[in-house]
């Protein structure tokens, strides 16, 4: 392991609670600034970074408490764990958008923009129209969004692994 990791390795609850929010900060600047609306897929991949940045926050109290370093491993473990199931599901979405596989019903083709006269169509009781999980609005290098984030969840989730097998050294 390089002396570079190390600090990051050292402190991998915080990192993993500074990147997960950085993600979220990121899909809600494309979401806001660049008026990518986030589908249902989407919306599943902040959830799985909500739930690390709040267990996250959770561990770094947890094992500075009395009998908690001994849960410093298990703690980045279970973060590895949760950054393999958003891989998980940042690799079903990438899939959906490139027609490898279908996406969930729900998320079906369709319009994602909106403008005052489909406002007003829709004060006139026509139906909405949500974005669809099978359509990449944005490639960039190759990969999606979506795809993207598999590959930063898989890194993520190694260097989870590599935190935990240095708080096994530590011993």
């Amino acid at each position: 392991m390089t002396n570079v990791l190390r600090p990051f390795l050292d402190r991998w609850r915080l990192v993993a609670v500074l990147v997960a929010a950085g993600m979220l900060a990121t899909a809600h600047a494309f979401e806001t600034f660049g008026g990518y609306a986030p589908c249902t897929l989407c919306l599943r991949q902040r959830e799985v970074y909500w739930t690390i940045l709040g267990l996250g926050l959770a561990f770094m109290v947890a094992v500075r408490l009395p009998g908690g370093p001994r849960w410093r491993e298990a703690t980045c473990w279970v973060l590895g764990l949760l950054f393999l199931v958003g891989c998980g599901v940042a690799v079903y979405h990438a899939g959906a958008e490139w027609k490898f596989w279908p996406g969930p019903q729900a998320c079906a083709s369709g319009g994602a923009s909106v403008n005052a006269a489909d406002l007003s169509a829709f004060l006139e009781g026509a139906k909405v129209k949500p974005p669809a999980c099978d359509e990449a609005p944005w490639v960039f290098a190759g990969l999606s969004m979506a795809g993207w984030n598999a590959v930063i969840s898989l890194i993520l989730a190694g260097l989870s692994a590599l935190a935990a097998v240095r708080e096994r050294a530590k011993r």
